[in-house]
């Protein structure tokens, strides 16, 4: 396993980490065991990162993370993100930062999140929505200096929004926090334009999240799949999006060789830029750990094909069964 810093935090952190959305329950059928024993093996293998979210099964990622801890008998880097109050993703710009991050919330689902992962200190705390509305209301970063201040937290940083890789680029700029996480792959590419350098500027760490494109870019999610009961994906590529989505895919299946699949060249890519700390694909079983781990070290890609997947990019404006219409 290769480590990367994660900004100016001081965090030596494995280029691939761990994602634990899906393990929180809504990605159809889910196994408490397995999830505990691929974060078991993904730690065995070098990952040091893991990042969850108090809003995933209700806290439950992160008590599954705090129980593979103790059996593993030993912790590693975690960053988690505070829910929006009023439960709205993503974040609109005309709702003030009162109803989304007051202080007290903050602080209250830090707390709860510290007791979920039985830690003193989450290494890293991040906003799970965010608009540039919120850099003129500082009630959310009083309540995140005054944690980092308590010893409760190490850094913090914002999760930026679904699809808008440019509403934190003022923020980076700013010198006010110390990561972002935000969507980037083979399909979405738009935060190498402008996040990316900023980033890069000022030091601060990226956290690449969806780099499968919520499984597109595994190559197995086609036309006719039949997703497991309660997968929100169901609905998000309904309306002949699954179609549309399979004709990119086919135009990739130059990635796969005897050497690699195509999910582990969606990794590879994210990684050949250098602004990127960490990219998070989720893993349910110790299988997806194995193949995913395997990315930092034994697969390869040349610079002349990473090129070419440069110009894969496909915005294709899917908009999420939560999204607001406004």
């Amino acid at each position: 396993m290769k480590y990367r810093n994660l900004g100016r935090t001081g965090l030596s952190v494995s280029e691939i980490g761990f994602g634990t959305w899906a393990m929180g329950g809504e990605w159809g059928s889910k196994d408490d065991d397995a999830a505990v024993g691929a974060i078991i093996r993904a730690m065995d293998l070098g990952v040091n990162f893991i990042d969850t979210a108090a809003g995933y099964g209700n806290g439950h990622s992160e008590k599954l993370i705090a129980r593979a801890f103790r059996e593993k008998g030993e912790r590693c880097i975690v960053a988690s993100k505070v829910m929006p109050k009023n439960y709205k993703w993503p974040a609109i710009p005309d709702v003030p930062v009162s109803e989304v991050f007051p202080k007290d919330w903050i602080i209250e689902i830090t707390e709860r999140s510290l007791k979920n992962l039985e830690m003193d200190c989450l290494d890293v705390m991040q906003l799970h929505v965010w608009t540039d509305r919120y850099m003129h209301e500082l009630e959310w970063y009083e309540a995140l200096v005054q944690l980092k201040e308590q010893g409760k937290i190490r850094a913090f940083g914002v999760s930026v929004n679904d699809w808008e890789p440019y509403n934190a680029v003022d923020l980076v700029n700013s010198d006010m926090i110390d990561s972002v996480q935000v969507i980037y792959n083979i399909f979405e590419q738009r935060p190498a334009e402008k996040l990316f350098p900023a980033a890069l500027e000022h030091n601060v760490g990226i956290i690449v999240r969806v780099p499968f494109e919520e499984g597109l870019l595994t190559g197995k999610i086609g036309p006719g799949y039949e997703f497991g009961e309660g997968d929100w994906r169901a609905r998000w590529l309904a309306g002949g999006r699954l179609e549309e989505a399979w004709e990119h895919i086919q135009a990739l299946r130059w990635v796969e060789n005897e050497k690699r699949t195509m999910a582990q060249a969606a990794l590879k890519f994210i990684l050949a830029h250098p602004a990127v700390s960490t990219v998070i694909p989720g893993m349910r079983s110790a299988r997806h750990a194995i193949e995913n781990v395997a990315v930092s070290e034994q697969v390869e890609m040349s610079a002349d094909e990473v090129k070419r997947l440069e110009d894969a990019a496909w915005f294709h404006g899917f908009k999420y069964p939560w999204a607001s219409d406004k």
